[in-house]
């Protein structure tokens, strides 16, 4: 959500369970805007919130010109102090897999492993020592998971130039009431995969300015499915292994979770 319209966006999404009490808009209203000033970003956006047993992390997410470009993601235990996470790595993401439970809201807490196979065994001993894996890495592994799977935008809210690089559509104003019930219309806001593996004839009919994403069309359900429910302003996506969210005409998503796959 971007942090300019975060009080107006909040309100849109609190029917699903998304929202935040009037204290934590307030302060993050503000909060956002000064991270923006200190780390000069072009853009920050309110990625959402992951609740730990002990607190929540609340993410944002800063954006330079280019809004396909990997993000630089921070977190705040207050809503006001803000840290930098460090970039994702596959490894991370391997490691954070084989935790299990919530987080503890403590980004210097240590994770033991109590549950793998034979083989994992043999890839967490092969230097000699058990790895640790601190909180901090398996939270920016977990928000790089929950992007990949339900990160979406509505087609046309966003453009490729020429140049290669992504903008905000500003003449974008939303998606019909057909073109929202079609799963074609949204895409996954990360790298595409399966576009890259389109041959040229599939690749004919689409718009490279509108179309250089992975459409929802194509995913394959692994214990979860795309809910849809509409009402006349804004469409609601359930992803059910993980969270709620919202697609809307300002092209936002939103993230609340326990983080637990």
């Amino acid at each position: 959500m971007e942090a300019s319209s975060l009080p107006a966006a909040l309100e849109l999404v609190s029917g699903g369970g998304a929202g935040l009490s009037p204290e934590k808009r307030a302060v993050l209203g503000s909060s956002l805007l000064l991270l923006q000033r200190d780390y000069r970003f072009e853009r920050v956006w309110f990625w959402g919130c992951i609740q730990g047993v002990c607190g929540a992390y609340y993410i944002a997410e800063g954006l330079g010109p280019d809004r396909a470009a990997p993000r630089s993601r921070l977190y705040s235990l207050n809503c006001v102090e803000w840290s930098l996470l460090p970039p994702v790595t596959e490894e991370m993401v391997t490691q954070a897999g084989w935790l299990k439970g919530r987080f503890q809201g403590d980004p210097s807490f240590e994770y033991e492993y109590t549950e793998r196979n034979a083989e994992d065994a043999e890839r967490l001993f092969e230097d000699g020592k058990e790895p640790i894996i601190k909180e901090e890495a398996r939270l920016v592994a977990t928000i790089e998971q929950i992007d990949r799977a339900v990160g979406i935008i509505p087609r046309g809210a966003f453009v490729k130039t020429p140049l290669g690089s992504v903008s905000e559509n500003r003449n974008f104003e939303g998606l019909s009431l057909t073109e929202a019930k079609r799963l074609s219309s949204y895409f996954h806001f990360t790298e595409p995969v399966n576009l890259k593996n389109k041959t040229l004839l599939e690749k004919a009919d689409l718009d490279p300015s509108t179309d250089f994403l992975d459409s929802l069309e194509h995913d394959i359900p692994q214990v979860l499915s795309w809910w849809k429910e509409f009402d006349c302003n804004n469409l609601m996506g359930q992803f059910i292994q993980w969270l709620k969210l919202n697609a809307i005409c300002s092209a936002g998503f939103l993230a609340s979770c326990d983080g637990e796959n």
